[in-house]
């Protein structure tokens, strides 16, 4: 065994023999894989082991289409069969709202050149004869879709890895991670110690266990999970040729063939937990008792659209455990409170996104970061807030609905209220209506006398489209109070606060007290890693304000650049509130509430000071998201509500009022305003987003700087352009393909929204450099659609920005 090594992974199962492989692929030849028992060992062995191409998220689709295209390489270098039936997979649509969401899958994959497409009920009743498809409205067809062995894969990716130099290491635990001060490990094994760089927890169903030896908690939990396999099915036995598997999700079951009989699974309402408080050292290759009566409505499902299931009989039956995070999706990435210790934890189509995972991870480690934005994996996404009681009620909810469509701006209310601002209970007396934004309640909208306070979901517009409206009109034609208390705050104090910043972030921070500058964070591969407003409040104290929801993830950066002696850098975002008082009157409103001069000449634009407003003592800068004359006012979390309360009295006759997120969305894509993780993200480059005038480099080194030298000069490949788009009931909400009027794709859209001000259906994108011009006309996908749109020379709300800077 290596008493040295690159990095140690920790789980031998699927994933971790992936990022193993590809870790060794990459040049990390010198790496060790320990598993504390026999690889496949845990909640691998027994998987169904599905693989499919398309998934609602565009990149993630983009990594099960590397992942399906991997296993026939890895037979081909290895020699070790992967078990790999691709007969193709049948994708049915019993409602509406599945028929739309499997369009924009198939626009996704024509954008893309992946094979996924419409097929009549001819067709499919040649392909599977065994279905009943009355009742379908939609059926597509993936040609390679299909399943392989769960113990051929993992062993072609050991094989693999070995082949490059690496080793494994049965049969051999982990027993402790201890951190070095140098950022470097020591994992100590039964036999002998590893000093290692990186540490990769890929434990399975050990996860937890193994986070806990770093002094980590990871928002874990194990259900129970079952499937059946019938005895032969007679009319497959005289088929002669193998049927592709049957996606209804509308029926919650999947279905394929085994053997010469079929396999039919169920994530059933009646779920059930197992191991909640860990999972038992001595597990290993188990299975729970059959429990077939849990998912008795789910088998009925199934044999009414397959009736040769109700006559065969059950061959076997598969009840195993799953370990899931709470929202289902991999908790994937370094930790940031830690050096060099990577998750890839609660990942549930695992034979889908093995490859593409391994793939990532091996990146992020070797060079910093990953070629695609990942951030709906990062586990920086949960915080400290997510406890157990959360992440129990939402895994819950996830299982139990895990083939219910996550539809546009859906907000699931299980596990909530976690965190909330003292001004909850008022805004809900008002009629807010909440979303969740990395634990914290915020109003998305407000539902007026006799409206519901619940919001409908779907791909088309829903009941809060009308609400949203009457808010952001009101708001451009007089004044709105926005809560922006979620986004993340920080304050750097001390002698080198200004030089620390300056070697964080792009921009060059402002020397005079009362400034503001807006500043992009540049990542490893040159890429916007995030922005933010950065203010400087005295000679040695900034206010730095950016995403909410990012605000674990920015901490990476934060680390990178150490603090000089004597400054101090802190997060404030829970300890302060924030509102944004923005439209034409938000000047006359607040001046009823302060002494201070607001005027253009006293207050122009980007400036900032400390202000009495309604006797409630808040840090006042010039900017609004809206794109609207307005100011932020940030106060202590204790002050919420008196100054909440005073905004709304003295905005009363002027008809101003509260507005919501959603309607903040609409307002800043009228305006064209970029936002991180949609518009902004590591993927693009400064100048493909409109942010490269931000970026100053003779100001000295910044952190990777020389990352952003290296694509500086280059052309952009990409277009931040914006669009008017022919919508009547839905509107583009981001990932919708774009198409030339021939058919060719271009782009994609990252945000969209109905501009309520400006009477259009909006959305901001991404095209191809050079395929397209203000004026000329393309085609959207919405709802898989194609909707004509027009690309914009300007925003169409104050292109100029003469009322932002009124």
């Amino acid at each position: 065994m290596r008493t040295h090594a690159q990095a140690v992974v920790i789980g031998g199962g699927l994933i971790g023999c992936s990022i193993l492989y590809h870790l060794a692929k990459l040049g990390w030849t010198e790496s060790v894989l320990l598993e504390r028992d026999e690889l496949t060992s845990g909640s691998t062995w027994h998987a169904a082991a599905n693989i499919h191409g398309l998934h609602d998220v565009t990149n993630i689709s983009r990594l099960q289409h590397y992942t399906m295209g991997l296993y026939k390489e890895l037979e081909k270098e290895t020699g070790q069969s992967c078990g790999i039936f691709q007969p193709g997979s049948l994708y049915l649509a019993q409602t509406e709202a599945r028929e739309h969401q499997l369009r924009l899958q198939e626009a996704k994959a024509r954008r893309y050149r992946m094979n996924f497409y419409e097929i009549g009920r001819d067709e499919a009743e040649r392909l599977h004869p065994l279905v009943d498809f009355d009742g379908i409205r939609c059926i597509m067809y993936e040609p390679e879709g299909g399943n392989v062995d769960p113990s051929g894969v993992t062993m072609a990716y050991a094989a693999g890895a070995r082949q490059r130099g690496a080793e494994i290491h049965r049969f051999t635990p982990a027993i402790a991670t201890e951190a070095q001060a140098d950022g470097s490990w020591i994992v100590r094994t039964p036999n002998d110690d590893i000093h290692t760089k990186w540490v990769v927890n890929a434990g399975g169903l050990w996860g937890r266990e193994v986070a806990r030896m770093a002094g980590l908690e990871l928002p874990l939990i194990p259900t129970e999970h079952q499937y059946f396999v019938t005895e032969t099915i007679p009319e497959i036995a005289a088929l002669g040729r193998r049927l592709p598997s049957v996606a209804d999700r509308d029926g919650e079951y999947y279905c394929r063939q085994e053997g010469l009989g079929l396999l039919i699974g169920a994530y059933e309402r009646n779920m059930k937990f197992w191991a909640e408080d860990g999972t038992p050292q001595d597990f290993g290759h188990e299975l729970f008792p059959d429990d077939l009566e849990r998912i008795e409505e789910n088998m009925l499902r199934a044999i009414a659209r397959v009736p040769a299931v109700g006559t065969a009989g059950v061959k076997r039956v598969i009840n195993g455990p799953m370990i899931w995070s709470p929202d289902s999706a991999v908790l994937f990435g370094p930790v940031p409170e830690l050096s060099n210790y990577f998750c890839c934890n609660g990942i549930i189509p695992g034979f889908s996104q093995s490859g593409g995972m391994g793939k990532l991870a091996a990146e992020w480690m070797i060079e910093g970061e990953p070629t695609l934005d990942m951030f709906g994996w990062d586990m920086a996404r949960f915080g400290h807030w997510a406890g157990k009681a959360f992440t129990k009620a939402r895994v819950h909810d996830q299982y139990s609905h895990r083939f219910k469509i996550h539809f546009p701006n859906e907000e699931r209310a299980a596990g909530r209220p976690v965190r909330t601002r003292p001004a909850y209970a008022m805004q809900k007396e008002m009629g807010g209506v909440f979303g969740l934004n990395f634990g914290w309640e915020h109003p998305l909208w407000f539902a007026a006398e006799g409206e519901p306070r619940e919001e409908t979901i779907g791909f088309k517009r829903q009941n809060w489209w009308e609400p949203v409206g009457r808010e952001a009109r009101m708001l451009r034609e007089r004044a709105g109070i926005i809560d922006i208390s979620n986004y993340a705050k920080y304050e750097v104090k001390g002698p080198g606060a200004e030089a620390w910043l300056n070697a964080l972030l792009a921009n060059r921070m402002p020397t005079e007290v009362g400034r503001s500058c807006l500043t992009p964070l540049i990542g490893k591969r040159g890429g916007i890693a995030g922005d933010f407003t950065v203010t400087k409040l005295a000679d040695d104290a900034f206010m730095v304000i950016g995403s909410g929801m990012a605000e674990r993830f920015h901490q990476r950066f934060f680390k990178a650049v150490p603090l000089p002696q004597g400054t101090t850098f802190r997060s404030v975002t829970e300890a302060m509130c924030g509102f944004n008082v923005a439209g034409p009157q938000s000047r006359e409103l607040l001046q009823r509430l302060t002494n201070a001069d607001l005027s253009t000449e006293a207050f122009p634009f980007m400036r900032s000071r400390r202000v009495t407003v309604g006797g409630v003592e808040a840090v006042a800068l010039r900017v609004s998201f809206t794109g609207d004359l307005g100011w932020e006012l940030h106060c202590a979390a204790e002050d919420q509500v008196a100054l909440y309360a005073a905004l709304l009295e003295a905005g009363k006759d002027l008809g101003a009022g509260p507005v919501g997120s959603r309607a903040l969305m609409s307002l800043r894509v009228e305006k064209g305003y970029g936002s991180w993780s949609r518009e902004y993200s590591p993927e693009y480059w400064p100048q493909e987003v409109h942010l490269d005038r931000l970026v100053k480099m003779d100001k000295g080194d910044f952190l990777n700087r020389d990352a952003y030298a290296g694509i500086a000069g280059k052309p952009a490949r990409d277009e931040f352009i914006m669009l008017s788009v022919e919508a009547v009931d839905a509107d583009a909400t981001g990932g919708e393909p774009i198409f030339l009027p021939d058919g060719t794709p271009i782009g994609q859209v990252s945000s969209g929204a109905y501009g309520y001000f400006v009477g259009k259906s909006l959305a901001l994108g991404y095209i191809k450099a050079g395929m397209a011009k203000p004026g000329d006309t393309v085609s959207v996908a919405i709802l898989g659609r194609p909707h004509e749109a027009v690309l914009l020379r300007e925003p169409p709300f104050d292109p100029e920005g003469k009322r932002l800077r009124a």
